[in-house]
């Protein structure tokens, strides 16, 4: 009876022994981050890089750590020459660069960057991306498009005043992209020039002026030199931030989900900074700097839009010939302004 009694008891401490040692065994390692790498080939403190970092602060956030992000800006990892087949060729698992950097890439996008007079990067920024959910753009179907945003309104930014056509005719004025063209198209001598290059140009009086938003009077400093803004919305400048699909299909749902959800979400953000950006730059610029906003007269505006207007008519001659919908984008366009005017 003893034995019997003694094996139930030895028997009962071998089963708390196998438990405890079961306890004692260490907790499995959390799994490793996933690390996504994206590229910017603009300084961390331009818009697109204050975009990208807030972007991916947002991802590990709402992925409790389970994606990291590691950013590469000022054309570390990719330039924008290179951004979109890089991305597509996994240089970077992400990327930004501005459509109109390719012309011809993006033919049917590029009915945003046409004078058609948005009032704010927030309002360009909600239409875009309307009209990117809308349209599907086949021009983007290599990539997984992460967000769409665009720089603030473009606007003439000189070193004398322009009033009237006569005073811009001539003139030496720098832009990117379609504004160059839309320049040109004005009488003025429209000059393609890096952003890094501007502020010898204009020391130099290589340049005396630009046309671009307005966040360059204070980031840049060129109230210091410019002194007159011509109130005329040029232009904006189409960006895309985008995904090697590979990169994409290989994340979890869960994962996708949250990049997903912040599409629309951090395209209005990247346009209310960018507008917050533009405000401050003029105050300073017209409080500190003298700087000078020029009103144009309603007959004078009425001229420049019909000289600008042909840019529009090739917009969507070149749509038609390529079977795209390029009028269907512009209506859409106009019809959703309103929604996102302030």
């Amino acid at each position: 009876m003893k034995s019997k009694v003694l094996f139930v008891f030895l028997a009962f401490m071998l089963v708390v022994l196998l438990f405890v040692a079961a306890c004692a065994k260490p907790a499995p390692a959390p799994a490793k981050p996933i690390t996504l790498t994206i590229a910017d080939f603009t300084p961390a403190t331009m818009f697109p890089g204050v975009s990208i970092d807030r972007w991916a602060a947002e991802v590990e956030k709402r992925t409790n750590g389970k994606v990291k992000i590691q950013a590469f800006h000022g054309g570390s990892l990719l330039t924008s020459p290179a951004m979109f087949d890089g991305v597509i060729s996994n240089v970077a698992n992400c990327g930004m660069s501005f459509t109109s950097y390719e012309p011809g890439r993006f033919p049917l996008l590029a009915g945003m960057d046409l004078p058609v007079g948005f009032t704010s990067a927030r309002q360009a920024c909600g239409v875009l991306w309307e009209l990117y959910t809308k349209f599907k753009p086949k021009e983007l179907a290599d990539f997984k498009v992460l967000w769409l945003d665009t720089c603030a309104p473009a606007y003439i930014q000189s070193k004398t005043p322009v009033r009237n056509l006569d005073d811009l005719k001539g003139m030496e004025l720098r832009a990117s992209g379609t504004g160059v063209t839309l320049l040109k198209m004005l009488g003025a001598a429209g000059v393609g020039m890096p952003q890094s290059e501007v502020a010898e140009a204009l020391a130099k009086g290589v340049v005396k002026g630009y046309a671009s938003s307005m966040e360059v009077l204070l980031d840049f400093k060129y109230a210091e030199t410019v002194k007159y803004v011509t109130d005329y919305s040029m232009f904006v400048v189409t960006a895309a931030n985008v995904m090697n699909k590979g990169i994409w299909d290989s994340l979890p749902k869960d994962v996708q989900k949250v990049i997903d959800d912040l599409g629309q979400e951090q395209a209005l953000w990247t346009g209310e900074y960018m507008d917050a950006q533009v405000k401050k730059s003029l105050d300073w610029a017209i409080a500190n700097q003298g700087v000078k906003v020029i009103t144009l007269s309603p007959e004078e505006k009425a001229k420049w839009d019909t000289l600008l207007k042909p840019a529009v008519d090739k917009y969507l001659q070149d749509t038609a010939a390529k079977g795209l919908p390029g009028k269907d984008f512009l209506d859409e366009l106009y019809k959703l302004k309103p929604k996102y005017a302030k």
